[in-house]
């Protein structure tokens, strides 16, 4: 009998996209698969619309609210699969991503093979996501794959990967203590735990970018900026568990300073911290700096009112780019209906 996959689905408050993910999951052509939703205390009708596709291999269960982690951990403790596809609720599946990777998995018969596969960004209108190829996009051993996440400040997207349930053990339960990046930590365990990534570029995953609303934008919310500290901690702890050496001291400290900017005249207590924690590995970090069009501002308000511009404008941006793609999908939408009509 061939393995028995798992789609794992937390949601909260994802009404408008719940349908879609469930019914790509449905569409999955690999003919062994359990789909679980956990609704997470959602107050929309995320629970509802989840209900109408529950069936002898649709579960729909609810929980009070908790926070994805714990949603996730919930789905997982729920399933019975020998390999687990995570899948977010507003995010998507083409119809062979998981018979593509198990096909690999088949092939290496080695549970410790963590499989990943391409991710295409879009916001309203599937047909014109966006495959932007990084240097994760391969065959990497988990150090590797390690220094070229933090170095390069790059990630993968959740769905993109495909983890049996003996590696999913090994790693342990999504940390319920972070609200921002627990996808980020939770897959640095899962790299941790495995032999090698194996990349498997037939199997695509669509993922739906939300701006502003979405779960993982930070902002300068307490809850959010000590999540992201906490999850810095592991990773830097992670990747030097791997390797002690040059190359992945200049790649912790790349990492920080990445993210450094968020904290600086913001927290003062946070941004310390960032700060001893590089010094452990007798890293420096440097002042974050604005792009250039901004520095005028920072001259004359500071840095810290100019950040304030700088991020914005940024939204402002992305809420008309999303604004003209759901315009052009109401169109494409318009003129199906005439052509069938």
């Amino acid at each position: 009998m061939r393995p028995l996959v798992s789609i794992l689905i937390p949601a909260y408050n994802a009404e408008r996209w719940i349908g879609d993910t469930i019914r790509s999951a449905e569409a999955q052509n690999w003919a062994r698969k359990e789909i679980i939703v956990v609704d997470d205390g959602s107050h929309d009708q995320t629970l509802r619309v989840a209900r109408e596709f529950a069936s002898k291999n649709a579960l729909v269960v609810r929980q009070e609210n908790q926070g994805a982690s714990a949603a996730r951990n919930k789905a997982f403790e729920l399933c019975q699969g020998d390999y687990i596809q995570w899948l977010d609720a507003d995010d998507l599946l083409s119809i062979d991503k998981i018979a593509k990777q198990m096909e690999a998995a088949e092939q290496s018969q080695n549970k410790r093979l963590l499989l990943s596969s391409p991710w295409g960004a879009f916001m309203y209108r599937v047909s014109a996501a966006q495959f932007s190829p990084t240097s994760l996009w391969g065959d990497l051993s988990p150090v590797e794959w390690l220094l070229r996440k933090m170095g390069e400040n790059l990630h993968m997207q959740t769905a993109t990967w495909l983890v049996s349930r003996e590696l999913s053990e090994a790693a342990g339960s999504w940390d319920v203590r972070l609200s921002l990046d627990d996808d980020g930590e939770y897959f640095c365990r899962v790299v941790l735990a495995s032999d090698a990534i194996r990349f498997v570029p037939d199997g695509k995953v669509f993922y739906r970018q939300r701006g502003s609303d979405s779960i993982s934008n930070i902002d300068a919310s307490d809850k959010k900026l000590e999540s992201q500290l906490l999850s810095m901690q592991l990773h830097v702890s992670y990747l030097r568990s791997l390797e002690e050496s040059e190359r992945t001291r200049i790649a912790c400290l790349e990492y920080l300073q990445t993210w450094y900017m968020w904290f600086f005249e913001e927290r003062l207590d946070l941004a310390q911290q960032v700060e001893r924690l590089a010094a452990t590995f007798a890293g420096r970090l440097k002042v974050p700096r604005l792009s250039r069009k901004y520095h005028l501002i920072e001259w004359l308000f500071g840095h810290r009112i100019a950040k304030h511009v700088q991020f914005f404008l940024r939204r402002i941006k992305w809420s008309l780019l999303r604004l003209c793609d759901r315009g052009r999908l109401t169109l494409e939408q318009v003129k199906l209906r005439n052509k069938n009509g």
